[in-house]
């Protein structure tokens, strides 16, 4: 089986400005796959955390039906995936949030320090 993986941008190999696709082989959850993706350490690494996700299921769980092991894993990465979603919804607020207070800080010292500047100017 033959898949491409998507990678993000930051891991692109390229060849005279072409990414190259390469065919790795991954064994997850005692299952070889071959996957096509720009950078076969990237696949790999994925390919770990899925691997690691579905044992970790199987370990807790009853159940040794591999496709059951892998909805379960699947719903736990999503599960993941949103709880950092929301948490860096919330970093990203706060960092607005604190742009806009600083912003707000540095114009009023801006402004307190003209007023003292004027002032040594007059006296």
């Amino acid at each position: 089986m033959d898949q491409a993986l998507t990678q993000p941008a930051q891991h692109d190999t390229q060849t005279q400005g072409q990414a190259v696709s390469q065919s790795v082989a991954v064994e997850i959850y005692d299952q070889i796959y071959h996957l096509r993706g720009i950078d076969p350490a990237y696949i790999e690494q994925r390919a770990r955390v899925v691997d690691a996700k579905m044992r970790a299921v199987a370990a807790h769980g009853n159940t040794v039906d591999a496709l059951r092991v892998a909805v379960l894993a699947a719903l736990n990465i999503a599960d993941e995936l949103e709880t950092l979603r929301q948490r860096n919804e919330v970093l990203t607020g706060s960092l607005s949030v604190s742009q806009v207070t600083m912003r707000s800080r540095a114009g009023s010292l801006a402004g307190m320090l003209d007023e003292i500047l004027d002032d040594r100017k007059v006296g």
